[in-house]
């Protein structure tokens, strides 16, 4: 039990990450577009790392144990593959926008004015935003309670990963709300509703777990796999493009290779301490 609550208790902080960023953008008129360019890249480090040195490994390992070494690498060989093509077709349908600078340049006075037909534009971009986020963070929330009570180290790398990479995304969902409606209460809310979905992922994670997973490795190697597909997508597809067009090359390849650093120290920190 305390174990299930650690896990709810760990998404609703990823998910309120998504909050934290819109807030952000409230209390601000600009955009720092090389702030922004240094979370992305840090995120897609951390991502990456985490994808290829923790939860992969950890797939091969449970499949291989289920299956033997030959056909449990073949099957997360292709369970990783799997969810590169899954968040293809959601991107495909369910496309993520997460460009914000256009709309966040003030004019010479110092604010951004809009028209009727471009506030009625930004609060559609703002919705179909909230709503891409809010499909793209169910898995998300299953993914890491599952990953969170198989192995407690992966489940907290994942939630850094998801954690580091909300504030964007919170910051592309509030701030056309914001500039179209003036309510920064209805941007927030809707950008932490957003995040929060990760919580309702979470919960049926939790009904799949009860009656369904319990101690299947071979399950959880599968779903691992397809994870570290999953997050290598969002960050080689997602993050990096949108890193390069906010900074310089080097600014981002730096913050990326810090972000590898700081996701290392961190499983190395939380081996010793689990």
């Amino acid at each position: 039990m305390n174990n299930v609550l650690l896990a709810f208790s760990l998404i609703l902080i990823a998910g309120l990450a998504t909050g934290v960023g819109g807030l952000a953008v409230l209390f601000s008129k600009t955009t720092n577009t090389k702030f922004l360019s240094i979370c992305l890249s840090f995120s897609a480090g951390v991502m990456l790392y985490v994808s290829f040195a923790e939860i992969f490994l950890e797939a091969m390992e449970a499949l291989e144990y289920g299956y033997g070494e030959r056909l449990g690498l073949l099957i997360a060989t292709a369970a990783f593959f799997a969810g590169i093509l899954l968040m293809m077709a959601i991107d495909k349908f369910i496309p993520h926008n997460d460009t914000i600078t256009e709309i966040l340049e003030p004019n010479a006075q110092g604010e951004k004015q809009f028209s009727p037909g471009e506030k009625k534009e930004l609060k559609r971009t703002g919705l179909m935003s909230a709503t891409a986020l809010a499909i793209h963070n169910f898995p998300e929330g299953l993914i890491t309670f599952i990953a969170f009570m198989h192995d407690p180290v992966m489940g907290i790398a994942i939630a850094i990963a998801i954690i580091i990479h909300n504030m964007p995304e919170g910051i592309a969902t509030a701030a056309p709300i914001y500039y179209a409606t003036g309510s920064k209460l209805k941007a927030f809310l809707i950008s932490a509703g957003a995040g929060l979905v990760q919580v309702v992922g979470a919960f049926v994670a939790w009904l799949l777990w009860q009656n369904i997973f319990e101690d299947i490795d071979a399950v959880f190697g599968i779903a691992f796999a397809a994870v570290a597909g999953i997050m290598v997508f969002v960050a080689i597809h997602q993050l990096l493009p949108a890193a390069q067009k906010y900074g310089k090359h080097h600014l981002v390849m730096k913050w990326l290779f810090a972000g590898m650093a700081v996701m290392a120290a961190s499983l190395v920190v939380l081996a010793f301490v689990f």
